[in-house]
């Protein structure tokens, strides 16, 4: 990986976030040491011969670094054949099931939402199914709290003490944004051997993940 730029992938929907999005491309590809992949730039490696579904989850398998932003959209492309989850819902539970390098944030609205339906009794996202939301500018499909639960690994029965790959950074405004992105990816050589030390680790579980599709 010397000399090579790092391949980091940026995944989240882009409906009010364009301008958030303009600037996390243009500071990381500034550097000169990151390739940033992106579909509302078009630098997202595509290939004709497959779906949108298969040309973004493979690039979550071929990239080095994974950046998700969940954001109170949660955005198009439900593939019935997948649970009905969208694209970038299924590119945040590949990069988590591949235990990618990730830097994941939050917007406060998620948080805030989540906490309310807790204290309201629909805690889990089996109580949740049966609320529906009404058209609104805040939160439009209550799934990204399950997307943020997946993130924090709260699915895992594990003590908080012993999870691992389970920050998640909330954010307000795209300043917030920014600030962490920035202060992640200016580490250059530090993220650089987070992602050497895990490449082995990557090819080993997507066997893994395909041995136990093969079984289902």
């Amino acid at each position: 990986m010397t000399g090579k730029r790092l391949k980091v992938m940026v995944s989240s929907t882009v409906y009010g976030n364009e301008e958030l999005f303009e600037l996390v491309y243009t500071i990381l590809t500034q550097t000169g040491k990151y390739e940033v992949w992106m579909s509302h730039k078009g630098t997202m490696p595509v290939f004709s011969s497959q779906s949108a579904f298969e040309n973004c989850l493979n690039a979550v398998e071929k990239c080095d670094a994974f950046l998700g932003f969940i954001t109170p959209y949660y955005g198009s492309g439900k593939n019935e054949d997948r649970d009905n989850l969208s694209i970038t819902h299924q590119e945040l539970v590949k990069a988590i099931d591949l235990d990618k390098p990730r830097w994941i944030l939050v917007h406060d609205h998620v948080v805030f939402a989540r906490s309310l339906l807790k204290y309201l009794n629909y805690e889990k996202k089996e109580d949740r199914r049966i609320l529906s939301l009404k058209q609104n500018k805040v939160l439009d499909d209550l799934r990204v709290i399950d997307m943020y639960e997946y993130a924090i690994r709260d699915i895992d029965e594990i003590p908080l003490m012993e999870k691992k790959g389970n920050w998640v950074q909330k954010y307000q405004s795209d300043d917030d944004a920014l600030l962490f992105a920035i202060s992640q990816f200016s580490r250059f050589q530090e993220v650089k051997e987070f992602v050497e030390k895990n490449c082995n680790n990557v090819d080993a579980i997507i066997e893994k993940i395909t041995r136990k599709r093969g079984k289902s």
